[in-house]
């Protein structure tokens, strides 16, 4: 009889990558960047990953790839085989190098701006051998990433589903009314988010927990969302708001440095929902390391 085992000669480390950064990103091209492979080469190892597989892992559209359930099923394997090699690594370049300590940490632009990088910079001067790699990243991806184990912790605002992680508090996010001084709503000190939503707006790009956030409290509102104009960065929508092409909000973090020289506004919202609460979340099913368990409690009191 016929055997239907996958043949273990024909995977290795660099195909394993590919197909998690490929499943991840939702694109053979962004995959085979992140692996520093040629468009032709990447897609040669899909190919034959899926015909050692004998199955069909993914889906190809015209906006990019998706996993079929069999391929769930193989990035869940994928992932556990490239994380024993990548730990494989990491420990014997971490003793070579006499770093002791890896912890990934993925977190959301307004805890990257706010708030990590000082807690970050006491951390690293108490724990000097322990590396961290810190990426910005959505909330939704951040969650899947410490379910999945692609990151050991991660920080975000709360409301989005927690299932398989246990969270924690981190801190208070301000959320405000930001925009130029030149804007009628220049003269006012606190605002119901419901009368800015005759005004057009500048907002992050979809998928933000933010950009979420704003088109829920409008809809709540019966008004729509006039949303002028769509940035991937917080510098990005303080450049426009100070061009007067709309209004936004933002965490008070993140634009109090920029108002003066901007000749920017800040109002604060009276809405409930401008307090933001950010989450710090680890996995439910996996014992965090010693330096990610330092780092968490560092988070914590910082």
């Amino acid at each position: 009889m016929e055997s239907h085992l996958i043949n273990p000669a024909r995977i290795d480390f660099v195909t394993l990558r590919l197909f998690c950064a490929v499943a991840q990103t939702g694109s053979i091209t962004k995959g085979a960047a992140h692996c520093n492979l040629a468009l032709s080469a990447a897609s040669r190892r899909i190919s034959d990953f899926e015909a050692a597989s004998k199955a069909v892992l993914m889906e190809r559209t015209a906006q990019g790839v998706r996993l079929t359930p069999a391929g769930h099923v193989a990035l869940q394997h994928a992932l556990r085989l490239f994380q024993g090699f990548e730990l494989f690594s990491n420990e014997l370049s971490e003793y070579s190098s006499g770093s002791r300590g890896h912890v990934r940490l993925w977190a959301n632009m307004s805890a990257l701006v706010e708030f990590l990088p000082s807690a970050l910079s006491g951390f690293l001067q108490r724990y000097p051998d322990t590396r961290v790699d810190v990426e910005e990243q959505l909330t939704g991806d951040i969650v899947r990433a410490v379910v999945e184990g692609v990151a050991d912790v991660g920080i975000f605002a709360a409301g989005s589903p927690t299932h398989g992680l246990n969270v924690q508090p981190y801190r208070v996010d301000e959320l405000v009314v930001l925009c130029a001084q030149a804007h009628p709503l220049a003269a006012l000190e606190r605002i119901d988010f419901k009368n800015c939503l005759v005004h057009d707006f500048v907002g992050l790009n979809r998928g933000s927990s933010l950009l979420n956030t704003i088109t829920t409290a409008a809809q709540e509102a019966n008004f729509p969302l006039r949303l002028r104009v769509q940035v991937r960065s917080f510098d990005a929508m303080c450049e426009m708001i100070a061009a007067n092409l709309g209004i936004g909000v933002l965490p008070l973090g993140a634009c109090a440095r920029k108002l003066k020289p901007w000749k920017l506004k800040a109002i604060r919202l009276k809405d409930a929902w401008a307090q933001r609460q950010l989450l710090v979340a680890t996995s439910a099913s996996r014992a965090l390391s010693t330096s990610a368990t330092l780092l968490v409690e560092h988070l914590r009191k910082a």
